[in-house]
């Protein structure tokens, strides 16, 4: 299967399927032609894994690629670990003529891609998701970045990929609760922009994989349409994909990016959304429902346990990146199936909607 994202200077192919790893040095050769030398970025738990077989894929492409680790997990996303591992770049002599692959889940995503859009001023970037998340989101639209102590993303770039190989037997390596995170964000595809698939979502059983490869392709295209209308985020169409985002990823800061995996922390994020969107958009107390119901279906948190500081929440959303001027942008839904951007919620719609989960 094959999605054509038309955004940045060049169309670029996200394609799904099996088997897919053994034939990324051919993929990536034909995608960046004449670039002999890169580098995969990893991390420590997914390396052992893949690495070996997409070097040994890439070599036999003639192409020659070294493994930069990380340690995994959210607290490496930060600048000290962008700037090690340029220096490892350096020192290895890769330079501008070189490029990045990506081998991981979202954090390694955001990451190397950072460190390629500002390596020598930006080299290409392949993205090899291996998670089900990354695959269907944080992989698609060149947004990278890393984190800092007062918020998440805050430094980064936009540098689209040149290439998204996503291989769906990667994902068999998965703990259960590591895939089931993924689904967070086919959900939240579905409720801002597909209320057939939320339809299809409730009819199919959690735990089927058959159809994974037809759910990743049809949450790619939702992004790839929004993408190719905002590259940049400017207009507030492609800030839809944030439904749920500016309280989710508080609620992963207040847990230290620890005690919530992202997926998580975005369920938990979009009940809140649902409850302002009942409020400020006009949202169903039906949909508003089967919300809260599809995300438990799919055995994904509804609300916040025990002892989380919901002031921590609160501050944290006020350092979210999503605000403008100190003017609150925050995406709400009418209806399943549809999403905007309202400048009309307010700091006093987030705080009661957040005491409330």
């Amino acid at each position: 299967m094959e999605v054509i994202i038309k955004a940045g200077p060049r169309p670029y192919r996200a394609l799904i399927g099996s088997g897919l790893l053994d034939s990324a040095g051919e993929l990536i050769g034909a995608a960046l032609p004449h670039r002999n030398r890169g580098v995969i970025i990893s991390d420590n738990a997914v390396a052992p894994l893949f690495a070996g077989r997409l070097q040994a894929s890439l070599a036999a492409a003639n192409i020659k690629a070294s493994v930069a680790l990380l340690p995994a997990g959210e607290p490496s996303k930060n600048l000290d670990e962008v700037g090690r591992i340029a220096t490892e770049m350096a020192n290895d002599g890769l330079d501008r003529h070189s490029f990045v692959v990506g081998l991981g889940g979202g954090v390694v995503g955001d990451l190397s891609g950072f460190v390629a859009a500002t390596y020598h001023r930006g080299i290409p970037h392949i993205q090899i998701p291996t998670t089900l998340l990354a695959m269907v989101d944080s992989s698609i639209g060149g947004k990278t970045g890393v984190n800092t102590s007062t918020g998440k993303n805050l430094i980064g770039a936009v540098h689209q990929p040149s290439l998204v190989i996503d291989d769906v037997d990667l994902l068999k390596s998965l703990p259960p609760r590591e895939f089931r995170q993924g689904f967070a964000e086919i959900i939240k595809g579905a409720i801002i922009a597909d209320a057939e698939m939320f339809a299809l979502l409730n009819r199919r059983q959690p735990a089927e994989t058959t159809d994974l490869q037809d759910l990743i392709k049809r949450n790619v295209e939702i992004k790839a349409r929004l993408v190719s209308e905002d590259e940049q985020d400017l207009t507030g169409k492609r800030a839809v994909l944030n439904f749920g985002h500016t309280i989710g990823h508080a609620i992963e800061r207040a847990g230290d990016y620890r005690q919530f995996f992202h997926g998580e922390a975005i369920s938990i994020g979009m009940i809140a959304a649902a409850r302002i969107s009942a409020t400020r958009a006009g949202l169903s107390h039906a949909d508003a429902d089967a919300i809260r119901n599809l995300l438990g279906r799919y055995s994904l948190p509804t609300s916040l346990p025990d002892g989380v500081d919901r002031g921590q929440i609160m501050r944290a959303v006020t350092a979210d990146k999503k605000f403008e001027q100190g003017q609150v942008r925050f995406v709400v839904s009418p209806a399943i199936g549809s999403a905007y951007l309202s400048s009309e919620v307010t700091l006093d719609d987030i705080d009661q909607a957040v005491a409330q989960i």
